[in-house]
């Protein structure tokens, strides 16, 4: 006999909303960069050129996107065509001292631009692997890593809340601007601290919030996608990479990335809130700290 004081489908719990409202965010951005990926492969324009999330079909404007974010024209000279999609918001290869034969896990791999750099820093004897969520990416990723014969290169499906990699892996972790698209950041630097060897370093660039977003810019899908949105305070971040294990944690913003974000959202202001951000720690050794 069914217990009618305990309804089969009551309301939905607090625990229930919030998983829905994570999965909505996941899969709206996900979507958002499967746009990307297409309209790059048919040599269209995926959104606004020069924005976090936009692309062009003309190599010129992305090589001038990647310019402002500090890649050299040797970085950009060195990739497979169709690599860089002028995305990001920093180069996190300049903060990584990446040395031969590490292992390097790259959060939100897209179509593999940071990978192949890293690969030509690790060399032959280290390996590189990127995790993305969107299959089109992936894909594409693969293609590109073909074209440039990356044998120490490969590709993972995933989220980067749960990494398809294995504990104590990696000897460094590079990201580019997808952290902050991430609706449960904690758990990406539990993963990453539990994907990284001891000693191991993160390097990553991304853009982080200096004051609190107005609700309006939190629940805005466009500056969500934008990498603008989503963006957590410094002071979360730094807990979250904490209460991760991380030691050594430094986060510093660039004044001068202002200009950039600007025009990832003209007329927003956004840039009053955001900013691009160099964002390092280290999984400490067994027993210290």
């Amino acid at each position: 006999m069914t217990d009618k004081s305990t309804p089969c489908c009551g309301p939905a719990t607090p625990a229930i909303d919030e998983a829905v409202k994570k999965d909505t965010l996941r899969r709206e951005v996900s979507e958002a960069y499967a746009n990307v990926a297409n309209a790059e492969t048919a040599g269209e324009s995926a959104g606004v050129e020069g924005s976090c999330c936009g692309v062009s079909d003309d190599a010129s404007i992305n090589t001038l996107i990647s310019s402002r974010l500090g890649y050299s024209k040797a970085d950009m000279g060195i990739v497979p065509k169709g690599a860089d999609l002028g995305l990001g918001c920093g180069n996190p290869k300049a903060i990584a001292a990446l040395k031969a034969g590490e292992i390097v896990v790259d959060l939100g791999s897209g179509a593999g631009f940071d990978c192949f750099l890293a690969a030509a820093e690790v060399g032959t004897t280290g390996h590189v692997i990127g995790v993305d969520m969107t299959p089109d990416m992936i894909s594409k990723a693969r293609g590109n890593a073909a074209k440039g014969s990356y044998s120490q290169v490969e590709f993972r499906l995933g989220e980067i809340e749960h990494l398809p990699v294995a504990d104590n892996t990696a000897d460094v972790i590079v990201s580019n601007c997808v952290i902050n698209l991430s609706p449960d950041k904690p758990q990406v630097f539990r993963e990453a601290f539990r994907i990284l060897k001891q000693n191991g370093r993160l390097a990553i660039s991304d853009v982080v919030a200096t004051i609190e977003l107005p609700e309006e810019m939190r629940n805005d899908k466009a500056l969500i996608a934008g990498c603008m949105g989503n963006a957590a305070l410094i002071s979360d971040l730094e807990k979250a990479m904490a209460d991760a294990g991380f030691v050594d944690i430094q986060i510093a913003p660039k004044d001068e990335s202002r200009d950039f974000i600007k025009d990832w959202a003209p007329g927003s202001g956004v840039e009053d809130y955001v900013l691009s951000a160099t964002i390092e720690a280290r999984k400490p050794s067994a027993g210290c700290c």
